[in-house]
């Protein structure tokens, strides 16, 4: 093939990615001025605030030149921001800084207005570099969605837009390469890296006809795949669009902390106003200097403005909500985190969630020994000449039995399939044809014959109470019995004794499955209380009832799981192996489908509740502490100015210690 370069139209030059060198101005240098503008900014203002610090002890007559300075770069954008919120009416605590920093000028204090001026910057700077931290993750998954692809047309490589290419098209992706779309391999092989979709670093081969998420980085073979979802339906937009959605959910404390901010810095002008004017009347304080009411008021308004107590509970979230991302754990909202403090049970699914929901098959035998002409070999290569045709879980098991001792199949015909029950036909067996059939109990027991009518009710009740998966084979008057198992997932024992060890918890299982395999998977796990031979309407009633009651964390993967997991106080998905539906349907969605995330996520949503109620105390306190004694003059502006925005920066460093995986 040969790879040919095509023109671009104009959205597919900004999907590119490609530098806008056209212009003289757009250049690599000229942009890294524009990063961290504002932290630039206040750095430089604090310079010149310290040069005005230094001339007004050595020489006071230069001191203006340099406090001009730090209010044009500091004071210029408060004040045209602080104009836009008067526009539209919104009354807030910046409108209150910048009040506070220009009335100072007038008192004749302009180096504390000026302090204040910086300060606030630095402190807006230090936030904004805070919520970047906490919105890494998201910021990482779209520096790692592509924004072109090269697609295979009649022959030729072309580049395109992702948002461009529809599902059925072909892509190359090289060595080094992010997948840009949800695909399948369709030539091929290599190793990928799923970390940034599942937190996981471990490299897992890729074949033909296996299915590669958007997101996943090819590490060295060449790969040809075939587009399965478009853009707006990949793998790593639905998560992309997760995140967003966790961190535009805000919990019900920030949601009133967002309200009360409006009026409360309605509430603390006002009160500044009335304490100035009314000082003088009743104290006998002159209206301007040091010790004037309207220096104390300004002090009062300084230290009362609540941009700490604002950014307590988003910072704290956000951090945590990050955190959890790197982790492949996905949160629709802060308020989860809030909710999970407050369950005091835990309902686990059994198939595919405790276990690893893929059938092996463990043993072969004859239930008619004495009888037996055809070896064990030969029944299984029988078995899955019938089951080769279905997509049952038995079935496939009984396939991967057989090719992995290398049985070929033998010829059939006039093959029947039977929803639920099981599979017959006619097969050629050493130029001979005999009736097969593989199936349940229910369904072989209407086909034996009266020569093995004996055979089989010795051995139906001891085969039944072993508490396994079952699967019978009758090869004319011979009877066989295949056993399998569900693979229990090898973190789930671990994971349950954590859970029970650090968490006051009632553990529980809800299958639809048989009592006998239910409660065999729950005693190797270590959960005690079991329901079983639970439709997906009663699983809803019992998850309704705990979640009522108690409180419930639901974990599912299957579409059957889905109702319950909405239902339930807070549902968890397992993203890797879960139906779309039931991730929809929850609030947490396990990208690795790792069950000790669970603990982990429990300690994760206790120190983000601690974290919050450490940054109000600590806001709180600061407002406290400072707002009287301001009024008597105990505090001066330079103080309240730095106890302030001191406090705005301690609550915002303390929320960074939630990034910590």
């Amino acid at each position: 093939m040969k790879q040919k370069k095509a023109p671009y139209i104009f959205d597919e030059f900004f999907a590119s990615g490609k530098e806008a060198t056209i212009s003289p101005f757009l250049t690599p240098s000229s942009k890294s001025w524009g990063k961290n503008l504002s932290l630039k900014s206040a750095l430089v203002s604090a310079g010149f605030l310290l040069l005005a610090y230094i001339t007004s002890a050595v020489q006071p007559m230069f001191r203006d030149l340099p406090l001009l300075f730090v209010y044009f770069l500091s004071g210029t954008p408060a004040l045209i921001d602080a104009a836009k919120d008067i526009k539209k009416l919104d009354i807030n605590i910046d409108i209150l800084m910048t009040l506070a920093a220009l009335l100072s000028i007038l008192i004749g204090s302009p180096l504390e207005g000026a302090l204040l001026l910086v300060l606030f910057e630095l402190s807006a700077a230090i936030e904004e570099s805070v919520a970047h931290k906490t919105k890494g993750a998201l910021v990482n998954l779209h520096e790692l969605s592509p924004r072109a692809a090269f697609v295979i047309d009649e022959g030729d490589i072309l580049e395109r837009s992702v948002r461009e290419i529809l599902p059925g098209m072909k892509l190359l992706i090289k060595a080094g390469e992010i997948v840009p779309l949800d695909s399948k391999v369709i030539a091929g092989s290599s190793f990928v890296n799923l970390k940034h979709l599942t937190g996981e670093s471990e490299p897992i081969p890729k074949h033909l006809g296996d299915e590669l998420p958007a997101g996943a980085r090819n590490l060295d073979g060449m790969l040809t795949v075939e587009v399965l979802r478009s853009s707006r339906d990949s793998t790593l937009n639905r998560i992309i669009q997760l995140i967003t959605q966790a961190q535009e959910a805000k919990p019900r404390l920030e949601q009133f902390l967002n309200r009360f901010g409006k009026w409360y810095a309605i509430t603390i002008i006002s009160l500044s106003l009335l304490f100035a004017l009314i000082f003088p009347f009743f104290f006998g304080l002159p209206f301007l200097g040091p010790e004037g009411s309207i220096y104390r008021s300004l002090a009062f308004l300084i230290a009362a403005s609540p941009c700490a107590l604002i950014i307590a509970t988003p910072t704290a979230y956000l951090s945590a909500i990050s955190s959890c991302a790197k982790r492949g754990i996905l949160l629709k909202g802060g308020i989860v985190f809030d909710a999970l403090t407050q369950c005091k049970s835990i309902a686990f699914d059994k198939t595919g969630t405790l276990t690893s929901g893929k059938l092996y098959c463990t043993e072969v035998r004859s239930l008619a020994p004495l009888n037996q002409k055809i070896s064990l070999e030969e029944a299984s290569a029988i078995a899955a000449t019938l089951e080769q045709s279905t997509t049952h879980p038995i079935g496939e098991a009984i396939c991967r039995f057989a090719n992995e001792k290398n049985l070929r199949p033998y010829q059939m015909r006039d093959f029947r399939s039977f929803a639920g029950l099981g599979v017959e036909a006619t097969v050629s067996i050493n130029t001979r044809e005999v009736f097969t059939a593989v199936g349940n109990s229910h369904f072989i027991n209407e086909k034996l014959p009266a020569a093995l009518k004996t055979a089989w009710l010795t051995y139906k009740e001891h085969i039944e109470a072993e508490a396994k998966i079952l699967a019978f084979l009758l090869i004319d008057n011979e009877l066989f019995l295949f056993t399998f198992t569900d693979e229990i997932r090898p973190e789930a024992a671990q994971s349950i004794a954590e859970l029970n060890r650090d968490f006051n918890l009632q553990l529980l299982m809800l299958s639809g499955d048989r009592a006998n395999n239910a409660h065999r998977v729950a005693s190797i796990v270590g959960i005690q209380e079991v329901s079983a031979n639970l439709r997906p309407e009663d699983k809803l009633n019992k998850v309704a009832e705990l979640s009522k009651s108690k409180g419930l964390i639901m974990i599912g993967d299957g579409i059957n799981d889905a109702p319950a997991l909405a239902r339930a106080t807070v549902g968890i998905a397992l993203g890797k192996i879960g139906s779309a539906t039931a991730i929809e349907a929850s609030d947490i969605v396990f990208m690795n489908d790792d069950l000790a995330s669970i603990a982990w996520l429990l300690k994760k949503a206790h120190k983000t509740l601690s974290i919050v109620k450490q940054n109000l105390s600590l806001s709180l306190g600061v407002i406290l502490f400072a707002t009287t004694p301001a009024l008597i003059g105990l505090v001066p502006l330079w103080l309240a100015v730095m106890l302030h925005e001191g406090g705005t920066v301690l609550v915002g460093l303390n929320s960074l210690r939630l990034l910590k995986k």
